[in-house]
């Protein structure tokens, strides 16, 4: 990408195109385009396609989604399977329309068979049966990445697709009905300690493995792999290492100071067993992870503790 370029980000407001945002700022792109969604909801086809019609970017960013955590994906599987079509479907035409130079497209870990071999590769897309709890969500991103490819492979155009694994960091939902693991256990914690609580409860069994990237390297390697690939096939995103909910958990208790009990509600889903992402592609490509887990989560840890007593 040229310094100069026209760069729209898709979803600039939450945690994965703010951190873009930042990692361009740092980097020297000024030319960036942020529309609130009151500004442009990325659901309405016309409105999208006026939007490219008239701004005519360069690059696309699409980190625009409708995302939650286990208990939402339960919930609401029909909104955040048809509201993600309508995003990726409006945004990915729309930019081959208005003739865009290179779109990357932001996808998930949860595409992956429910069974797949782990390390997951990229070649396990489409080998097996989903996770029954988040399968609306995942079918939508695999139909996002496979538009891109099809639009490369049929009309020549430059759309690359990254799938990352679980990711954390500043901007992150913090609601418990909503969020992931990670913002759930850092809340929780939070309020414990500063209520003495006597115990904090986990959903779960703490068993299952998670894989966690700190989303400013998850920026880092969006802008990496627009300036340094192009192809039809997707690459994955990961830290390289997994730890268990309850490590987690410990993780975050100590960083929190919390001095009670940890419970375990088994009554909860767990999700998949394990999911931790092949990503040697990408590193052969030059990319790696610069945040260290510890200090990611600290990092994320203490943003939210100041957003809460600043919100206070």
């Amino acid at each position: 990408m040229d310094k100069s370029a026209k760069i729209f980000i898709a979803g600039h407001r939450g945690m994965v195109g703010s951190a873009i945002v930042r990692v361009l700022e740092k980097t020297g792109y000024a030319n960036i385009i942020k529309k609130t969604r009151r500004e442009l909801d990325l659901t309405r086809q016309k409105d999208v396609e006026d939007f490219f019609a008239e701004e005519k970017p360069d690059c696309v960013f699409l980190a625009a989604a409708t995302v939650g955590g286990i208990l939402a994906n339960m919930k609401n599987q029909a909104s955040f399977l048809t509201e993600n079509l309508q995003i990726q479907c409006n945004v990915i035409n729309s930019a081959y329309l208005s003739k865009v130079k290179k779109l990357l497209f932001l996808g998930s870990s949860c595409i992956f068979p429910k069974e797949a071999e782990q390390p997951i590769s990229e070649s396990a897309l489409l080998t097996g049966l989903l996770e029954p709890t988040n399968e609306g969500y995942a079918i939508a991103k695999i139909a996002g990445l496979k538009l891109c490819e099809y639009y490369n492979r049929q009309q020549g155009a430059d759309f690359i697709s990254l799938m990352p694994c679980n990711l954390y960091g500043y901007n992150d939902n913090f609601d418990l009905e909503n969020s992931h693991f990670l913002p759930a256990l850092i809340r929780k914690f939070y309020e414990a300690k500063k209520i003495n609580a006597d115990a904090v409860t986990v959903w779960g069994t703490g068993k299952v493995y998670r894989e966690l990237l700190f989303v400013d390297d998850l920026a880092r390697a969006c802008v990496f792999v627009m300036n340094n690939y192009s192809g039809a096939d997707f690459l994955n995103a990961g830290y390289g290492e997994d730890f268990t909910i309850a490590e987690y958990a410990g993780m975050v208790k100590k960083i929190s100071g919390f001095k009670g009990d940890v419970i375990y509600d088994t009554s909860k889903p767990d999700g998949m067993f394990r999911k931790i992402m092949d990503s040697s592609k990408l590193r052969r490509l030059g990319w790696k992870p610069e945040v260290e887990l510890g200090e990611g989560i600290k990092l994320t840890y203490d943003w939210y503790a100041a957003w809460r007593q600043k919100d206070n």
